[in-house]
């Protein structure tokens, strides 16, 4: 490591590295974002779910346990959604940092990581889409009760 930073063409080389690598690193932190986002979403559908259960637990009628289970049943798939809408974006993340390592790793080990980076960013690419969707589908889940009968 002591060659490269007495090389100056080793600093233009590391300080071409970063520049190539800033890219990915805006995108981790937008992912990142994006699962703080995901948290919270989760966090209160799993609120919603505990007050229904509280609600199940103390109901005696009939009319009133069966639109709660309907209900129970609609949150537990808009969290199925939301975890794997997070699970996409998390795999996103990991592939997006194996991208970044593989462009230093390439340039201090001398290999061509081309394919490597493109593919990882390109599986990234898809994750983000996959995860995106998903979170988008539970939106659309979150606000259908307007227009039918699940009430919260």
């Amino acid at each position: 490591m002591t060659e490269i930073l007495a090389n100056p063409e080793s600093i233009n080389s590391v300080s071409q590295l970063i520049k190539l690598s800033v890219a990915p690193a805006f995108l981790l932190a937008s992912v990142g974002g994006l699962l703080g986002v995901f948290s919270g979403r989760i966090s209160r559908i799993i609120e919603r779910f505990d007050k229904i259960d509280a609600l199940l637990f103390n109901s005696t009628d009939k009319l009133k346990v069966e639109k709660l289970n309907k209900q129970r049943s609609y949150l537990e798939k808009r969290a199925d959604n939301m975890n794997r809408s997070i699970f996409f974006c998390t795999a996103t993340g990991i592939l997006i940092a194996f991208s970044i390592i593989i462009i230093f790793m390439s340039a201090f080990f001398v290999f061509d990581g081309s394919t490597a980076i493109a593919t990882l960013f390109i599986a990234g690419m898809l994750s983000l889409v996959s995860g995106l969707s998903l979170f988008l589908k539970e939106i659309f889940m979150a606000t259908r009760f307007l227009k039918r009968d699940i009430v919260y």
